[in-house]
């Protein structure tokens, strides 16, 4: 078993053997607190044991552990590819992928779940039967920000109030329908082309939130759902649509002739900007 294998397998066991709705809810409060004296200390036990690179981030020196989690890139750090069909949200490595049969899609090999569990909406959901799907799993290290994959506009958000199951491979091996247990938030509308497609930001164990500037507020644990929020917002490729505050997953829903760019497949690191869809 791989140093990364073996730190997963950990990693799963401490997080679901704690009470995760109450772990989420007082990280939320710990990573807040603004004192350089604890934040400095904090962030630098979190690079020991994890692969936390800073360089690429506006800045170098952060007030609160939650400021490091939700830090935004240096201008130009992520290239859009605007040629590209359709473009990750965000950073990551790409999981499961494919095409909605029969209502359902792969949470890893062997485990499927219903669409319309994750979406919690039957009208919705048929409209993405036959579609294509897309997963992304964004670690606790990485660039935790969200950004549009796709010109068209954002409809409505829908948040659904969930669990906090640690989404790791060893988790999604382990845990049935791991997404549609969880806390999560599905942006729905229509692409450029005026096809359906939907984002759906799933939460994990110690995420304290997932905050959409569309709806100009932060969804957590503190809100019961199932909630709708219409809107009408154009989005574009690249642009910002929010951050989890802490790392996560997204899974995407895109029109069935959107073929995953040559050259990705499942483990492929993501980089937001790149080339997703072609």
């Amino acid at each position: 078993m791989s140093r990364l294998q073996m730190q997963e397998s950990a990693n799963f066991i401490l997080t679901n053997r704690i009470p995760r709705l109450f772990s989420s809810w007082l990280m939320g409060k710990i990573s807040k607190i603004k004192a350089p004296l604890f934040a400095q200390p904090a962030l630098w036990l979190w690079r020991q044991c994890a692969e936390l690179n800073l360089h690429e981030a506006q800045k170098q020196q952060f007030g609160s552990i939650h400021d490091c989690f939700t830090r935004a890139l240096k201008p130009d750090m992520r290239p859009i590819a605007e040629h590209a069909r359709g473009t990750s949200p965000c950073d990551g490595i790409l999981g499961a992928h494919g095409l909605v049969e029969n209502g359902s899609l792969l949470q890893v090999k062997g485990f499927s779940y219903a669409i319309e569990e994750l979406l919690v909406d039957p009208d919705m959901a048929m409209k993405f039967h036959g579609h294509r799907y897309v997963t992304i799993r964004i670690t606790a290290s990485m660039y935790h920000r969200m950004h549009s994959p796709l010109d068209g506009v954002v409809d409505q958000v829908d948040y659904i109030h969930g669990d906090t199951w640690n989404v790791n491979p060893v988790a999604l091996k382990r845990v049935e329908k791991l997404f549609c247990k969880n806390e999560r938030a599905v942006l729905s509308g229509k692409t450029a082309q005026g096809e359906p497609f939907a984002i759906v930001p799933v939460a994990a164990i110690l995420v304290a939130g997932i905050r959409l500037h569309c709806t100009g507020r932060v969804f957590n644990q503190h809100d019961r759902g199932p909630q709708r929020v219409r809107t009408h917002t154009p989005i574009h490729k690249g642009e910002e649509l929010g951050w989890f505050e802490h790392g996560s997953t997204i899974v995407l829903l895109v029109p069935p002739g959107w073929n995953l760019a040559q050259g990705l497949e499942e483990g492929s690191r993501l980089f937001m900007g790149q080339a997703l869809f072609e």
